[in-house]
């Protein structure tokens, strides 16, 4: 079924690159200089360069999945390159998430790349006190708020494990720190920290902050997948537990066709390019769990796996589930 579609090409990968990269180049330039002059108007270009950060960070995924290129050495070239400028150390990212892909839905591999996500009784289990940590890290205010500037600007920054065993990881994020930090020092050399301030840094949190709701609403919506190990199901995960994100087509555009999630989860080799032709050429496939964009803001209101219901259900529900009697802890 996906055989079709598995192959790079190398020619609309370099279209997709200079179609993306010049505009974002251009936009940035265009945003620091105008700081840098005092024209403020051009602070309308901030969401505009967001977006097309968001989509070069797509061609950095696929790069990470093999598949942007027909090349392994020019999606590893690629991919490090944009890891700096999409905030994200290349190398270590792409090991955490290939992880995602191999147990998404799978409720004994939760932890590594994903939202992390509690059932109902594991909820209920809890401490009072470790109940409210976990509903401050499920609110909307700090998922998509403070989350993303922890991750791109903090987390991201921190080699984590032993040096010896995972030194790739180290040197990848230790080697985007540096070359980050130089293209900071340069900025601030030659315009000042203005730019930096009210123009960079806008542009890369409002990225970050679209890129962890399209990773958020992917997983996380009413009638997701999981299951334990043994009754998980790679495909049922794939095409049920990834969410088709049905954005209109210039937001297909900017967000490198992951709205397609399914298809993306059934085979990762796929490129973003071939992802709507591989949905629309297929039925079966069309059969996933559809979100339009109004709909998709309902998602945020859900945080735990009911396994009796097979849904993802709010904190309200719990508590009205609760208040009859009917603690499942």
């Amino acid at each position: 079924m996906v055989a079709p579609y598995l192959k790079p090409d190398g020619r609309r990968a370099a279209i997709q690159l200079l179609n993306t990269g010049l505009p974002f180049l251009l936009a940035m330039t265009v945003i620091l200089l105008g700081i840098d002059r005092g024209a403020w108007e051009v602070l309308l270009l901030v969401p505009v360069a967001a977006f097309l950060v968001v989509r070069l960070f797509m061609f950095q995924h696929d790069c990470g999945h093999g598949s942007f290129f027909p090349s392994r050495w020019m999606n590893d070239l690629l991919g490090g390159v944009l890891g700096v400028l999409t905030l994200t150390p290349y190398a270590s990212w792409r090991g955490d998430h290939a992880i995602h892909h191999a147990s998404a839905g799978n409720l004994d591999r939760r932890g590594v790349g994903d939202v992390n996500t509690l059932t109902l009784e594991e909820y209920l289990a809890l401490t009072p006190m470790r109940r409210f940590g976990y509903r401050l890290y499920r609110h909307p205010l700090v998922m998509f708020g403070i989350g993303p500037t922890w991750l791109f600007l903090i987390s991201q920054r921190i080699p984590v494990g032993n040096p010896r065993r995972r030194w790739r990881d180290w040197l990848s994020v230790l080697g985007t720190d540096a070359a980050l930090l130089g293209g900071i020092v340069l900025l601030v050399v030659l315009l000042g920290p203005l730019p930096l301030l009210l123009g960079w840094l806008p542009v890369v949190l409002m990225a970050a902050t679209i890129g962890i709701w399209l990773f958020y609403v992917q997983h996380q919506f009413e009638d997701a997948y999981w299951q334990p190990k043994p009754s998980w199901d790679f495909a049922a995960a794939a095409v049920q537990g990834s969410s088709f994100y049905d954005l209109p087509r210039p937001l297909h555009w900017l967000t490198g066709n992951i709205g397609f999630h399914h298809i993306h989860h059934l085979s990762s080799r796929i490129p973003n390019y071939r992802l709507r032709d591989c949905h629309e050429a297929n039925p079966e496939l069309q059969t996933a769990p559809r979100l339009s964009l109004r709909h998709s803001f309902r998602c945020t209101r859900l945080a735990l796996w009911d396994a009796q219901r097979r849904k993802l259900v709010s904190f309200r529900s719990v508590r009205a589930l609760v208040g009859n009697g009917h603690d499942r802890a």
